[in-house]
């Protein structure tokens, strides 16, 4: 979730639907990776649907979505993170939030501020989640990285998705390093040159040019011997 929240989408139909579960390619058999599918709803951050209306204010599955998709329709983060607090609830329960009630009734509950019921039986730290993520104001819900650091979360999972972002930062840090030492590398084969064996060059000159420099040379030295008698008659 948060690499589609890191370019700015939301999703707006997580459900237990669209979660798939596959075999871990680990040695451990009892190891399982998730993925999320069915992109179909997605949404830019901000942006307003166009299948919103009075009749059907969701723009995904209702049991699954916050109160303010019922107030102003408009497409946050937080939107999918009240979505991931209903999913963890029926992983619990068995059942979807809101089961057996109508549309009209479950609008009506999300405009009074209602939240699915949270049985007291569930674990601390999975009801503690399901809280964080049904609260009524979108802004104390966090961020999904910052849900990724949850006590409900095993640390090892935590730890996985912590060294794949710092491993994909960090290769590419290594590769623009080195493309870098190519580059000053490059240069430095070019710009340093060995001339120690080579022979000096031998300047050949026109008669008429060379006659020209010894014209010019001559008058240097004239001016020079000029500037000398100057200076020492003033010393003097």
């Amino acid at each position: 979730m948060m690499a589609f929240h890191g370019h700015g989408y939301v999703h707006c139909d997580i459900k237990s639907d669209n979660i798939l579960v596959f075999p871990s390619p680990t040695e451990d058999s009892s190891q399982y990776e998730i993925k999320i599918s069915d992109f179909g709803n997605c949404l830019e951050v901000g942006q307003v649907p166009r299948s919103w209306a009075n009749d059907f204010p969701w723009v995904g599955t209702p049991n699954y979505m916050p109160p303010e998709s019922v107030r102003d329709g408009v497409a946050n983060k937080t939107l999918d993170l009240w979505s991931v607090g209903c999913l963890v609830l029926e992983m619990y329960t068995g059942v979807v939030p809101w089961e057996g009630a109508k549309l009209s009734d479950v609008a009506a509950r999300l405009r009074c501020g209602e939240a699915p019921e949270i049985p007291a039986i569930l674990p601390s730290d999975a009801k503690d989640l399901i809280e964080t993520c049904l609260s009524r104001k979108p802004e104390e819900r966090g961020s999904a990285y910052e849900l990724l650091f949850h006590p409900f979360l095993p640390r090892r999972v935590v730890e996985e998705e912590v060294k794949k972002t710092e491993d994909g930062k960090r290769n590419s840090f290594l590769s623009r390093l080195f493309k870098f030492r190519i580059r000053q590398r490059s240069f430095k084969k070019k710009s340093t040159t060995d001339v120690s064996d080579k022979r000096p060059l031998k300047l050949t000159m026109a008669p008429q040019f060379k006659r020209t420099l010894n014209k010019v040379l001559s008058f240097e030295d004239q001016e020079i011997h000029r500037v000398q008698f100057s200076l020492c008659s003033l010393n003097v």
